[in-house]
Formats: structure tokens, C-alpha cells, sequence
């Protein structure tokens, strides 16, 4: 049968995002996750269903990707999929020829799962490694610590003070409390939560939001921010720690997370409040 390469729409965006959730498991290697489409999903769901491409056969999905800028494709492979050849192929061809309306001309990026054979055929076809990245992972069946600081949830009422966090955690952030409602609207925030922690004073100091794929699967944070500041005071790991407590609760077996390697800070954080280091990952990028 043939490989279709397809835009899910709002209506098949819930397909995406039950492979998405079957695909995660203990010990794959870092791939896209429900999670990401529920951070994009705060520009909407017709937005983020004009962002996710699928490659199905005979009505199965086999890869699904989510284009997360104009020019950065984060792509998975079914598990049991990610050493075909004609997969491989179809894909590397679809990612290469702009008219096949995946990625545009000039310079793109690629992330896919280390390991899979697409990331053979792209380095025949001229990409190269980009800047590495380091993925982490805490383990979740023991117990986790209280984080030492005040934790809310965020529901309505608090959508505010987690956008003000964020925005003052991230330079470039557009975050809003409007954008909050449209992401918590979405079919990944189900088993998602947003958390803030408050300093002793009763500032919102730091923020995250969690995604669960499902009991037994690895559980994601995106995003993690401090705010600038409240920074240096341990908050970073407070948070962190409330987060992998909050995916426990999910029933997810682990807490993941992907930050660039050169951002020491951020990997020393997630180290203190218990996460373990993986291999190193690196997208792949096409010059211009």
C-alpha cells in the first residue's frame, strides 16, 4: 500500500494524539510527544491541526509531525516502524522537496528519533548534525519529596499569574491567560496540569506545565520557567520536583524533559531535583 502524507485537521487531530500517547514508552528514545502538540495547541486548534503532517498507510499512522516554527519539523515513528526503508524514504523525500508542503526552501531543521533510518538517509541527502541537546529523566516509582515551597494549581481564576511568570521566564514569550483557556481547552490537557510555586512572601516565582500519555508511560514538562527575578533561589528545582509529584499522581512512570546542552543552568536544575542525564540528541538541518 501506499505512503499518504496528510494534514490530520481539527477533526483527526485526536488521532494524532491517541499514537502519539501509544507510542511512548520506558526506554525510547526522546520523540515527540502529546504533550508538545498540548503546548502548541495555546495558538489553537486550527492552528496546531495546520502544523501536524501524518504519514499513513492503508489508514495506520506511522510518523506524525509537528511543525514547530516555520522551519523545524519534530517528527516520530512508530516504534515498530522507525527501521522501514520505504518509510525512511518517503519521508526523507517529503522533508527535502518543498513543494511536497512539509518544509519550505533555505535552511530547516529536523528532529526525529535517534536511532530511526531516517536519520541515515538525511545525512546521505547532505543534512548535518545541529547543536546537541540533553535529554533527562527522573524515575517515578518511588516516592517523590515535598518540594520545600508553596504549590497551586492552576485552574481559571490563576490562568494570569502562570502567563506573568512565563513571560517573565522567557524573554521572547507571548503567553497570555487567553492562550492558557485555548490551550487547557485542547484534547492533550486532559491529563495535563500547569503549576505555580510562591515564595515565602507569596510571589508566584516559577511555573511548569506536565502531560501525561497515559498510566505507565513516560510523562512530559514543557514548559519550565523561573522568573527572572526570583532566580538563583532554588526555585528551579522546587518546581521541577512538584512537577515529577504532579505526573506521579497522572500514573505516569517517569518524567521526562529536553533542554539544550549548552544551557548548563538549565540541566543542573533538572539534575538537583532528580532527574538522570540521557545520551545527548541533535537535530538534523539543511542549510540554506
Amino acid at each position: 500500500m501506499t505512503i499518504v502524507l496528510g494534514k490530520p485537521g481539527v477533526d483527526g487531530l485526536s488521532a494524532a494524539v491517541s499514537v502519539l500517547r501509544e507510542w511512548q514508552h520506558e526506554g525510547a528514545p526522546m520523540q515527540l510527544h502529546p504533550g508538545d502538540l498540548g503546548w502548541f495547541w495555546r495558538f489553537g486548534a486550527e492552528a496546531t491541526a495546520a502544523a501536524v503532517r501524518t504519514w499513513s498507510r492503508d489508514g495506520e499512522i506511522l510518523a506524525v509531525g509537528l511543525l514547530d516554527g516555520p522551519g523545524l519539523l519534530r517528527l516520530t515513528i512508530a516504534p515498530d516502524a522507525q527501521q522501514e526503508e520505504e518509510l525512511a524514504q518517503q519521508l526523507v523525500e517529503d522533508l527535502t522537496e518543498p513543494e511536497r508542503g512539509v518544509l519550505p526552501e533555505g535552511k530547516v531543521n529536523v528532529e526525529a528519533p535517534m536511532g530511526a533510518l531516517v536519520h541515515d538517509l538525511l545525512f546521505e541527502y547532505g543534512w548535518n548534525a545541529d547543536e546537541p541537546w540533553t535529554p533527562l529523566r527522573r524515575d517515578l516509582s518511588d516516592p517523590v519529596k515535598d518540594p520545600g515551597v508553596r504549590i497551586e494549581v492552576v485552574g481559571p481564576e490563576q490562568a494570569h499569574v502562570l502567563a506573568t511568570v512565563l513571560r517573565a521566564a522567557f524573554d521572547r514569550s507571548s503567553f497570555t491567560d487567553e492562550r492558557w483557556h485555548t490551550m487547557a481547552a485542547g484534547l492533550p490537557y486532559a491529563d495535563a496540569r500547569c503549576l505555580v510555586a510562591y515564595d515565602g512572601r507569596g510571589n508566584a516565582v516559577a511555573a511548569v506545565t506536565v502531560w501525561s500519555a497515559g498510566p505507565g508511560r513516560p510523562g512530559l514538562l514543557e514548559p519550565m520557567g523561573v522568573h527572572r527575578e526570583h532566580r538563583r533561589h532554588g526555585y528551579g528545582e522546587a518546581i521541577t520536583v512538584a512537577a515529577a509529584a504532579a505526573l506521579q499522581e497522572l500514573g505516569s512512570s517517569s518524567a521526562i524533559v529536553c533542554t539544550p546542552s549548552s544551557n548548563v543552568g538549565a540541566v543542573a536544575t533538572y539534575t538537583s531535583a532528580g532527574f538522570q542525564q540521557r545520551p545527548e540528541v541533535r537535530d538534523q538541518h539543511r542549510d540554506a
